[in-house]
């Protein structure tokens, strides 16, 4: 298997699309050996799903990139609109999602696109994982 990979999915921004993009995340990393990176890379990605979901245009366009070193998912939207964490208070069923991201991901950011913005996340490849999956 020759690395870099790369992953695409698109589904409009309803609200079942977090489940979908999660499971297509974490389904995606089981089969490629990164099984310790999929409940990790399935939450994150749940997140920013919900973000387009709640607050965006356009359908969800998920793009998983899978190299030796690094996962990094991109779910881009068609709003120009960046995202702002806010401070969710005790009782808010949201806005907490960019903060789990940030403390969850070895890095993350957003990119803006000519069709609104790409926020993503980043996952490191364990070294014993690394090892292992250069050598399939």
């Amino acid at each position: 298997m020759e690395l870099p990979l790369t992953y695409t999915l698109v589904t409009p921004a309803v609200v079942t699309s977090p489940k979908v993009c999660r499971d297509f995340v974490r389904y995606t990393l089981e089969t490629l050996g990164l099984g310790g990176l999929a409940d990790t890379a399935a939450l994150c990605t749940s997140e920013l799903v919900t973000n387009v979901h709640r607050h965006a245009e356009g359908d969800v366009h998920l793009r998983a990139a899978v190299e030796a070193t690094h996962v990094r998912v991109a779910v881009y939207d068609g709003s120009t609109r960046l995202p702002s964490p806010r401070r969710a208070s005790v009782g808010d069923d949201g806005g907490r999602g960019l903060f789990l991201v940030t403390a969850l991901s070895d890095g993350c950011g957003v990119t803006p696109t000519e069709q609104g913005k790409g926020v993503w996340f980043q996952l490191n490849v364990p070294p014993q994982d690394a090892g292992s999956r250069r050598r399939r």
